[in-house]
């Protein structure tokens, strides 16, 4: 038996209140829900992004990070980051580890689409060859951590609203993120 895709919604407060089903949760008017993105490093460290699919309903076609998704009730986050690798990126992750557990933002879409959610940050390490789900991933490209510092800071219409809030929340103290040199990782990402 399928276990049904529903999401958590969440209180002002945080705190669980209810579900939705997934497929019509994200309107003009979202209710807060639970989700979370995820950055993935491979062993040169560097980070991977991806090119949301043009079918997408919400931001197709931009850059973001690696994968983001919603974890179902009772689901642990990092059994949700896992069940998303396998799902978007076809592949496995780990070491997985929370850099921002409570990130939370509201963006909307051109298309008028709210996205409205607390989204934990989590970085972890690739454990396998990518495969891409194409109804998910239009481009992927790895890149240095400062690559997507500098796409952030030169081209932040060109990537996904929490992206641009999580690398300013991030900051470039993190491990993940030092800024050591600029660069134009737009032209890379063409």
């Amino acid at each position: 038996m399928e276990t049904q895709d529903l999401v958590v919604l969440l209180d002002d407060d945080g705190q669980p209140v209810g579900t939705a089903p997934r497929a019509g949760v994200h309107t003009d008017s979202t209710p807060l829900h639970l989700a979370f993105s995820c950055y993935v490093r491979d062993a040169a460290g560097r980070v991977l992004v991806t090119r949301r699919a043009l079918a997408k309903r919400t931001w197709p076609g931009v850059w973001t990070n690696s994968f983001c998704g919603h974890p179902r009730p009772a689901e642990e986050m990092v059994d949700a980051i896992h069940r998303y690798a396998a799902h978007e990126l076809g592949t496995a992750v780990r070491d997985v580890e929370c850099v921002l557990p409570t990130f939370r933002y509201r963006a909307v879409d051109a298309s008028g689409v709210v996205e409205n959610e607390l989204c934990p940050v989590f970085v972890a390490t690739l454990d396998g060859d990518l495969q891409p789900n194409p109804a998910e991933v239009a481009e992927h490209q790895w890149v240095a951590a400062d690559d997507v510092l500098a796409l952030v800071a030169t081209a932040p219409w060109a990537v996904s609203p929490w992206l641009v809030a999580q690398i300013e929340e991030i900051g470039p103290h993190d491990r993940l993120f030092r800024k050591e040199s600029a660069s134009n990782a737009l032209d890379r990402l063409r």
